[in-house]
């Protein structure tokens, strides 16, 4: 790749040299194809390189009083700001480890005295050749990495939007559910946060599967849009037929996540904890649960988690069919499902943190005009049918 063109007219040089007339004979070579700057000590010299704007190459002597000319090139690509700007040694010392040296360091050129006018000329117009190259990929590099991280983070948003407007579609079919699915995933996140340093979770929960969990949360209940409103909308206690029927919304929540898993085709985590959550939340840790009747581990992980949140704001929250419990009651109830409803260090975990579960709860407390509104309008929805 070409550099650009622009980019070679009129670069800066800083030359660094303790003896003045070094410095005249290097100013005078260059400063009809350069701007030339001078420094006469390794001090000055940094402090120019690290200055905007900054030298595109550095002539930089060896030998010099207080700091030589190998320090300065150490400081000089330890520093983020400088480590770009190509060195060139232009000293006295010819050894070949004084050589070595000076290219171990970082330095791109070693060039010996007493120096040769075109020699000099041709360098350095070949190493800021090469560093407008680098510079150009390197900005192109930094342009393409923004550019792939505004557009994870739009799709990330879009996805992020679609869970939550399919999970408030299965919601908005039932008039008491209201913030459910905003308070279920923010207890998911908090539980996960307080469980992820022990030794049966350690492993699983890190920030991205915490991240997820909190986002898939919300989808728990997502069969329930194929679940009839005769059933669904029930004001009284359902039949054992009606309540098969509406057990079948953990297997709607799966094959409609499957489906979707299909089309995408191929398997990759998003799905399956979205899977697990929708078809297995509810689950029992002693097997009593529904749909397999799994046990125990058997359970995923996420599914548990999901169980103990839905369970608790089911507790606390008003349905047609009770009043909402008061918030210790709701505690004792969960405590008393340890090792048989729920995973025993689950309850554990939720016990510690009792007061966030709380919190969350009245931060996205039900307000009765947005219930209200909300059941007139399935009241006539189902007084038209």
């Amino acid at each position: 790749m070409n550099a650009p063109t622009e980019f070679l007219d009129r670069a800066t040089v800083l030359a660094v040299d303790d003896t003045p007339a070094n410095l005249t004979l290097i100013t005078s070579l260059l400063k009809d194809e350069y701007k030339v700057k001078v420094a006469t000590s390794g001090d000055k010299a940094l402090r120019i390189a690290q200055a905007e704007p900054r030298p595109d190459l550095i002539l930089l002597d060896i030998m010099m009083p207080e700091m030589d000319g190998y320090e300065v090139c150490r400081r000089l690509k330890a520093d983020p700001a400088t480590r770009h700007i190509p060195v060139v040694f232009l000293t006295a010392k010819t050894g070949v480890d004084d050589e070595k040296m000076g290219l171990e360091l970082g330095a791109v050129d070693y060039i010996t005295k007493p120096i040769s006018p075109p020699i000099v000329m041709a360098r350095v117009k070949n190493h800021l050749a090469l560093k407008a190259s680098a510079d150009f990929l390197r900005s192109k590099a930094d342009y393409l990495e923004q550019e792939v991280a505004r557009r994870t983070a739009e799709v990330t948003a879009i996805q992020d939007v679609t869970i939550t407007a399919l999970a408030s579609l299965a919601e908005t079919r039932d008039s008491d559910t209201g913030n459910h699915i905003r308070r279920t995933q923010h207890y998911v996140r908090v539980l996960a946060e307080q469980l992820r340093h022990h030794p049966r979770f350690a492993a699983v929960l890190d920030d991205r599967s915490i991240d997820m969990l909190f986002k898939l949360a919300p989808l728990h209940d997502i069969g329930k849009v194929g679940i009839p409103d005769r059933i669904l909308l029930k004001r009284g206690k359902l039949t054992p037929a009606e309540f098969e029927i509406m057990k079948s919304h953990t297997t709607l929540g799966r094959d409609a996540l499957s489906e979707a898993e299909a089309q995408l085709g191929k398997k990759v985590d998003f799905f399956r904890m979205a899977k697990e959550i929708a078809y297995s939340h509810q689950e029992k840790w002693d097997g009593s649960g529904y749909p397999e009747g799994l046990r125990g581990e058997a359970i995923p992980l996420s599914a548990r988690l999901m169980a103990l949140a839905d369970v608790y704001d089911a507790l606390i929250s008003r349905r047609v069919y009770k009043e909402p419990l008061q918030d210790a009651e709701a505690v004792r109830i969960i405590q008393a499902g340890r090792g048989t409803h729920f995973d025993p260090d689950m309850v554990d975990a939720f016990v510690a943190i009792q007061d966030q579960f709380r919190d969350i709860a009245h931060r996205y407390l039900d307000s009765d005009e947005d219930l209200g509104k909300k059941r007139a309008h399935l009241n006539t929805f189902l007084g038209d049918e």
